[in-house]
C-alpha cells in the first residue's frame, strides 16, 4: 500500500530478489536477511555493500535499527507462542489467488 505498486510489493512478500528492485533496495533487503538469519556474519563488508549501493550512515542506522526491532518482535511473539494472523499461513497459490495476483 505504501509503494503505490500492489504487484511489486505481493512480489516482494515471497521473493524480493524476483521483483523489479534498484540496487539500493536489493542491498537493504539482502542486508535485513543477514542480519535476521545470522546476525554474527554481518560484518564491516555489508555495512560497504550498503554504502556502495548509495545507502549514507543515517539510512545505514534506521535501516539496521528497524530490522532490529521486527526482529526483536517475532521473537517476543515467537516466545509467547502468539499464532500468526490467518492470512500468513495460507499456501501461496491460494494467497495469489485471493489478491488477485497470477
Amino acid at each position: 500500500m505504501e509503494s503505490g505498486d500492489k504487484a511489486t510489493a505481493e512480489t516482494i512478500v515471497f521473493d524480493y530478489r524476483k521483483a523489479n528492485l534498484t540496487q539500493q533496495q536489493k542491498s537493504l533487503c539482502d542486508y535485513a536477511v543477514k542480519l535476521t538469519q545470522t546476525p554474527g556474519q554481518v560484518n564491516d563488508d555489508d555495512i560497504g555493500n550498503l554504502r556502495q549501493a548509495g545507502c549514507d550512515e543515517p539510512q545505514i542506522t534506521i535501516a539496521t535499527q528497524v530490522i532490529g526491532f521486527f526482529n526483536l518482535i517475532n521473537r517476543i511473539a515467537e516466545g509467547l507462542g502468539v499464532d500468526p494472523e490467518p492470512w500468513m499461513e495460507i499456501p501461496e497459490a491460494q494467497w495469489k489467488q485471493e489478491k488477485g495476483v497470477f
